[in-house]
């Protein structure tokens, strides 16, 4: 498809083999704690115009890697495509994050969803993901991602943002059956909208499930487990003559661990409410694990935060299979500076 990789110690660490340091790379590392990334966003109008810009959206991707020099570029997106692309008309209030015109109200409603065609509908994500990988030319590999079924059907019937998950877990115990089919409708068309982005030059792939860790374990293995097991199973694990592979993410998730690893993924995400020594004894060292920085350690001095570093991957210890990364996005009032000291402390901490 494109240049030969120069870079591929990130997908070698997922795929647990040996690598000379410890990969790195930032969740929303393209976004708005970057002055340049503000640029481009106030050239675009707003943040879904920049979304739908696939010259735009291969920009904010590529200026984290320029500036920092990571070891994989994410695609520039959100998780709330599908539901937007599904018809619930997606938009961003100032102060107020992503809200939906048409949320899900009634069993109707979900009857009545599409499984939309990501080569249509979602066309402008495709085309930012080729856009993306040629620019890259081979620098590093480029990650595809989506939200979880469990996760897009929270924001889906709350309509947006939430404290106390009302509508979603209403559903859950009122009407499970539909909850059912609406995850299920959700699962079907994240794995083609994932797959998708493999065909179009996506390398690694990565679910959040930013949600999952405000269910009751029986309800997680129900209704956000069970879902990303059926997309872990529907996806396309190879391209390019290698392996793509899966990296979940339960936000809160850390009791779930083992059960998450079971489903076949390559890689889990752990946020810093666990430690990493732990997340490894848990899994039995069957996948590969990324994290876990406390996003706030950026808010302190460069020496405290190469200690945080060390500490994280004194974590880990030895053997294969780290991907640092901070255990959730970074903030956006974060320095970008010390976001570059942290960068450094891993590759010099790290390197054998």
């Amino acid at each position: 498809m494109s240049a030969e990789l120069q870079n591929d110690i990130y997908l070698r660490a997922l795929n647990r083999e040996d690598v000379p340091r410890t990969p790195v790379w930032v969740m929303r590392q393209a976004g708005r704690y970057l002055p340049e990334y503000l640029r481009v966003r106030k050239q675009a109008g707003d943040f879904m115009s920049l979304c739908t810009n696939p010259e735009l959206a291969c920009e904010v991707t590529l200026q984290p890697i320029d500036r920092f020099n990571l070891d994989a570029a994410i695609l520039f997106s959100d998780i709330l495509t599908i539901p937007d692309a599904m018809g619930l008309g997606l938009h961003f209030e100032a102060g107020e994050g992503p809200k939906f015109s048409n949320p899900i109200k009634t069993a109707a409603d979900v009857d009545k969803l599409p499984i939309p065609d990501p080569n249509d509908s979602l066309r402008y994500v495709m085309d930012a993901v080729s856009t993306i990988r040629r620019e890259l030319n081979g620098r590093v590999p480029l990650i595809g991602f989506s939200g979880s079924p469990w996760t897009l059907a929270t924001y889906m019937l709350e309509g947006g943002g939430t404290k106390d998950f009302a509508k979603v877990k209403g559903m859950m115990f009122s009407d499970p059956a539909s909850l059912h089919k609406l995850l299920d409708k959700t699962a079907q068309s994240v794995i083609s909208y994932l797959n998708a982005q493999v065909e179009a030059g996506a390398q690694s792939l990565m679910v959040f499930d930013t949600w999952g860790g405000v269910l009751a374990p029986a309800n997680y293995r129900e209704f956000s487990l069970r879902y990303m097991q059926q997309i872990v199973d529907g996806l396309t694990r190879e391209a390019d003559g290698r392996k793509v592979p899966v990296v979940l993410f339960t936000k809160n998730g850390g009791q779930w661990l083992d059960i998450m690893a079971d489903t076949g993924c390559d890689g889990l995400g752990v946020d810093w409410t666990t430690d990493l020594a732990d997340a490894r004894t848990r899994t039995g060292d069957r996948v590969a694990l990324q994290g876990n920085l406390d996003p706030s350690v950026l808010y302190s001095s460069p020496d405290n935060i190469r200690n945080e570093v060390k500490r994280v991957l004194d974590s880990y210890g030895t053997g294969p299979g780290h991907v640092f990364n901070l255990g959730h996005g970074i903030h956006q009032h974060v320095n970008p500076e010390h976001l570059g000291v942290m960068v450094e402390a891993v590759r010099e901490l790290s390197a054998k």
